[in-house]
């Protein structure tokens, strides 16, 4: 029966689609074969008004927002991937917003009694209606006890199995993709519904969330570009999320930019060196920074909501994104090329210098420009045909960094369209470098592989000797080969901290 189901819903997903020719749309007419060609002009009759007079990215969105929580999240990862749909469609389909009628002020107060297991009143001395409404949750304003005023979101009721029915729809699509669809594969159509998956179950659970808010909140502290509301964890469990109120103006409202007092300029450039640091200092990076995740205040006070997704990199791809940011702010396109070759980003058997050269021809014409005489589309679309040309993959841990820096840039041009994310980008990229690759960071690595070494030369001569069968007085020395490695590895290691210490 769960089968059936799923084709029921997947044909109902198919008829929306058609709906706003999404399916088989126009665009894409004169690449199909003429036996489709004929299905897809037969179909497109069904299409309303609406669903044929928009952009290709701007109908499918409009559908995946009809569609529901999955279709809406398949469509944000899909936004993340220029590479295959062009830019445009991407830009469209990174702007799906899933805001829906709130439900029942009652139900929402009832779930939050019963998933906290205390009544109303012994946490808050006033709860208000819902302010905004998802898909996935609702928001609503409340007071504590001591006068904190607080935001609480709580879960759709039934939510998870509306969810777990999507996912299965959803899979069964991607797996019909696989099969019939050839030109769906470089897409990985099943991999992209397991993404979606795991993202849904991470946000169907709010104390992720709560442990995202929190572990930001804290790298936001220490680098003051931007700031996170408090967990109240009083007031957290599954199904509710309580966090402090943010303070400010949505960005999202026309007005918020209007604030006297307000310095555009360095809010944009706060943005965007926030973005950085988190990615680059920490690792760990808010990776929904869209207008409506952001409060502003004067004079340029940004406080970030909403942490369901949080980005992660590894200390490699941390080191890389910098020396990547670094050889362009130079104009340094030979280390460029060479970084991408040492990531792996770019196969080994492409030609280094040639793509040094496919990068220059990308980054002169945008450097030192302020944004309003830069089309991103056209930098975009430049970038992804050197993707093309040079056989690169999209790394899966950089898709979310892509994505993010492609919506940081375009909130910090609407913020100041005269806003240069190169200038911006350069104070955080060079503490970076000094800090992490100058010749005392770079002997303290060395130190530290020392230390380490050292450590594991020394296991290994326990290892040997407690493993060496025993030998009479009469036999010959026992092998000496341990020990003098871990001899090697003391003066490594001294020597290491001597040069460290000087360093300093």
């Amino acid at each position: 029966m769960g089968g059936l189901s799923s084709y029921a819903r997947l044909c109902g997903a198919a008829w929306t689609l058609i709906r706003f020719d999404a399916l088989l749309p126009k665009e894409i007419e004169p690449l199909l074969p003429v036996g489709p060609r004929g299905v897809a002009r037969f179909l497109r009759l069904f299409a309303s008004r609406a669903g044929r007079d928009r952009r290709p990215g701007l109908r499918l969105a409009a559908a995946l927002e009809q569609l529901g929580p999955a279709a809406i999240k398949l469509g944000q990862l899909l936004s993340t991937r220029g590479d295959v749909f062009g830019p445009q469609f991407a830009e469209d389909l990174s702007h799906l917003k899933d805001q829906l009628p709130p439900f029942a002020d009652a139900a929402a107060r009832s779930e939050v009694e019963r998933t906290l297991g205390r009544p109303l009143t012994e946490m808050f001395s006033d709860f208000g209606e819902a302010v905004a409404a998802a898909s996935l949750a609702q928001v609503h304003r409340a007071t504590l006890l001591d006068g904190r005023a607080v935001a609480v979101k709580v879960l759709r009721p039934g939510i998870e199995r509306r969810v777990a029915m999507d996912v299965d729809s959803l899979a069964l699509a991607a797996r019909l993709c696989d099969a019939w669809v050839p030109l769906s594969r470089r897409l990985e159509p099943e991999a992209f519904a397991a993404g979606v998956a795991r993202m849904l179950r991470l946000e169907l659970d709010l104390r992720f969330e709560a442990a995202g808010a929190d572990e930001l909140a804290a790298v936001m502290a220490a680098e003051n570009y931007m700031a996170a509301p408090a967990v109240v964890w009083t007031g957290v469990s599954r199904r509710v999320l309580t966090l402090e109120w943010a303070t400010g103006a949505p960005l999202s409202r026309p007005d918020s930019l209007e604030q006297p007092g307000l310095d555009r300029p360095r809010l944009a450039n706060n943005l965007v060196r926030a973005f950085l640091a988190q990615a680059l200092d920490h690792g760990a990076f808010h990776a929904d920074l869209h207008e409506g995740n952001l409060f502003v205040q004067a004079p340029a006070r940004l406080t970030a909501v909403d942490f369901g997704i949080v980005g992660r990199l590894g200390p490699a791809e941390r080191r890389y994104l910098a020396e990547i940011l670094w050889g362009f702010l130079r104009r340094d396109y030979r280390h460029v090329a060479a970084i991408h070759f040492e990531a792996g980003y770019v196969p080994p058997d492409q030609d280094p210098a040639a793509f040094a050269q496919a990068l220059r021809a990308v980054g002169e014409p945008v450097f030192g420009r302020s944004a309003r005489d830069v089309s991103m589309s056209r930098l975009l679309s430049q970038l992804f045909d050197i993707t093309a040309l040079f056989d690169m993959r999209l790394r899966p841990e950089l898709v979310l960094l892509q994505k993010t820096m492609v919506t940081v840039e375009g909130v910090a041009r609407r913020i100041d369209p005269g806003h240069d994310i190169w200038s911006a980008a350069e104070p955080v990229v060079r503490r970076w470098i000094t800090r992490e690759l100058s010749p005392a960071a770079r002997v303290n690595a060395l130190a530290a592989d020392a230390r380490d070494a050292l450590a594991g030369l020394a296991r290994r001569g326990v290892q040997q000797t407690e493993s060496a069968p025993t030998i009479s007085r009469e036999s010959s020395e026992p092998p000496a080969r341990p020990w003098i490695a871990f001899a090697a590895g003391v003066v490594t290691a001294a020597l290491a901290f001597a040069i460290a210490a000087l360093v300093r």
